[in-house]
């Protein structure tokens, strides 16, 4: 169940998603969508499509538009990769992130007792605004300066311009490393790491090599893995069960500890569309 009040998934195919975010309906490539459409009809209604390598095209051309997303407000905007500015896929684990953040209210490292929760790869700013919202510290981390700039205006349109948020514009494991040398402590981590990338020093980073290390530095700033952590993926081969032994490896829990599923999204039309993996530990 995704928590969305101005989202649908209409139809996907062809490795297509037709998809509408608040007013506007959005035809977008979408690999994994391997199956043939379901419905021919609801296609033509786009007002947005992209195509490589022509880009963006549509009547309602290339101005923001906001959407209402799990009681918040974000603005979307067409970007020059095909995306919009959320992720809708991650709407199911707003909920929890949520629940465990309520949890430590009055008990946690940040101020006036705040439970303080890193967030990293942060993007827009969905996680990051549904745990301030719920009582959270949050340091927002990503390495994108507009990005940055553009998840602090959805905290402004979501009322939450004030909220304890630090906004960093830095590489992740760079960030990672100094804290751990700083002896810093968080009460939670939310990763959405990409499948490629650069990271420190320019060097390429690649998710199944570069993993690993990343989350055992998690776990020291966890305070050896007490903390609640969760762990999304878009990468093939990257499993549910995958992400759960690299979770539970890095934090010494045992599988019993890890809730992992898979992340997909059903369509109006019948169609569905596997859009990765998470896992997660609670505190």
């Amino acid at each position: 169940m995704h928590d969305l009040i101005d989202y649908e998934l209409l139809d996907a195919g062809d490795e297509r998603r037709l998809e509408r975010f608040g007013e506007r309906i959005v035809d977008r490539p979408a690999p994994a969508a391997l199956g043939p459409r379901r419905d021919d009809e609801a296609w033509p209604r786009a007002d947005l499509r992209f195509v490589r390598p022509d880009g963006w095209c549509g009547p309602a051309g290339l101005a923001p538009w906001s959407a209402g997303v799990a009681g918040l407000t974000l603005e979307l905007r067409p970007t020059p990769t095909g995306q919009v500015g959320l992720f809708p896929e991650h709407t199911g684990n707003i909920a929890w992130l949520a629940t465990q953040a309520g949890t430590l209210l009055g008990a946690g490292a940040g101020p006036d007792g705040r439970p303080l929760v890193l967030n990293l790869f942060a993007y827009t700013g969905l996680a990051t605004l549904a745990l301030a919202r719920a009582g959270a510290a949050v340091v927002h981390v990503d390495s994108s300066r507009p990005t940055v700039a553009w998840a602090r205006r959805n905290a402004e349109l979501s009322g939450l311009a004030e909220a304890p948020v630090r906004w960093i514009v830095d590489e992740v494991e760079t960030f990672v490393a100094r804290e751990v040398r700083r002896g810093r402590r968080y009460d939670g981590i939310v990763l959405d790491p990409p499948s490629y990338g650069h990271g420190a020093g320019g060097r390429p980073w690649q998710l199944e090599d570069q993993l690993p290390d990343l989350l055992a530095a998690c776990a020291t700033l966890l305070g050896g893995g007490d903390g609640f952590c969760l762990l999304t993926a878009h990468t093939r081969g990257q499993s549910p069960e995958r992400l759960a032994d690299l979770l539970a490896t890095a934090l010494g829990r045992g599988w019993q500890d890890v809730d992992a599923r898979d992340m997909s999204l059903d369509a109006a039309s019948g169609a569905r569309l596997a859009l990765g993996a998470v896992a997660c530990v609670a505190s």
